[in-house]
């Protein structure tokens, strides 16, 4: 053998290692505890979802999934530090809400909202409640309408932030009806909650898990859900189409997406994890009493599914003048 086919031969070897390394890596994933960021503080769904897959995924997985709560700006603050400190290794992933896709037509971002992500999967679905707190009088939509109407720019309504569903539920329901209130946004479910609870202020469009608890125990009241159809969680309640307004809807969602440039044999391991604790019978159940549908679907149907939230709410909150504070 001359010296030109020993070069060769060595370097065969270097690329046949170089492409097996990400496999190898896989397979020896995860070795260590995992950061599960999440935008919102804690109390509010996305962190009662992704402490409840991340709990899930430990027992699965064999390492601890630490929730890492950065609440602020719609979950822009977390995002924008996972897009330019997070390791692109695995061991930090994030839950996207639909924040992810409302923010880029509210504010000035310093990082991109598709190009610095590696989409994993849509892990669920929800829709909101329309809650009121007891001392309000309306027992219905059409009661709420009458009564708003009878006071425009005098009733509150609370929110987990600007441009979450949230605030766009409630938005929507203005638009629709011609109703006027006054918004107070917080920066998160959970501290909006804690001033309902105190009747701070009247009604907040929240999303079914972090507030069907509090229906149950009558310390709010719910009178309607935002979705196209039901909840599974309260078939009871109707929905805000059906109570009155027709063609009204609002859900969100639930994803987790790694660093862009993590490497595709991780990507592909985490969705299988996820998709794989997703049709747990534990987690199932734990969802379907909160309210939330499972998904689980893939990285490229995840990514797709953000580029048309982006699109679709861009139109929305053009239309209904919504711009970030």
């Amino acid at each position: 053998m001359n010296n030109n086919q020993a070069r060769l031969g060595k370097l065969a070897g270097v690329l046949a290692l170089s492409c097996c390394a990400p496999l190898l890596y896989a397979q020896t994933y995860p070795n260590k505890s995992i950061r599960f960021i999440v935008g919102f503080p804690p109390g509010g769904t996305n962190d009662i979802v992704a402490r409840a897959l991340g709990q899930k995924l430990t027992e699965q997985m064999g390492q601890q999934f630490v929730i890492e709560n950065r609440g602020g700006a719609n979950t822009a603050i977390a995002s924008e530090m996972f897009a330019k400190t997070a390791a692109p290794d695995g061991y930090t992933i994030m839950l996207n809400a639909p924040g992810h896709a409302t923010n880029p037509s509210m504010m000035k971002l310093n990082f991109d909202s598709i190009k610095d992500f590696a989409f994993i999967t849509v892990a669920a679905e929800s829709q909101n409640l329309l809650v009121l707190h007891p001392s309000f009088p309306p027992r219905s939509v059409k009661e709420l309408i009458a009564l708003s109407k009878a006071r425009p720019g005098e009733i509150n309504y609370g929110s987990s932030g600007v441009g979450t569903t949230v605030h766009l539920s409630a938005a929507l329901f203005e638009y629709m009806t011609g109703v006027k209130w006054v918004h107070i946004p917080y920066k998160g479910a959970g501290p909006a909650l804690i001033e309902m609870l105190g009747g701070q202020f009247s009604l907040y469009f929240g999303n079914v898990p972090s507030v069907i608890g509090y229906a149950r125990q009558g310390k709010l009241r719910g009178i309607a859900v935002t979705g196209a159809k039901r909840s599974g969680a309260i078939p009871e309640m109707p929905t805000v189409a059906e109570s009155g307004i027709p063609g009204y809807e609002v859900t969100t969602w639930y994803g987790v997406s790694a660093p862009a440039k993590t490497s595709r044999a991780i990507i592909d391991r985490l969705n299988s994890e996820i998709v794989r604790a997703l049709k747990s019978p534990d987690l199932m159940a734990r969802f379907k009493d909160l309210g939330a549908d499972p998904i689980g679907n893939t990285p490229e149907q995840n990514t797709a599914y953000v580029q048309a939230e982006i699109t679709k709410w861009a139109k929305v909150l053009k239309a209904a003048g919504i711009k970030g504070e």
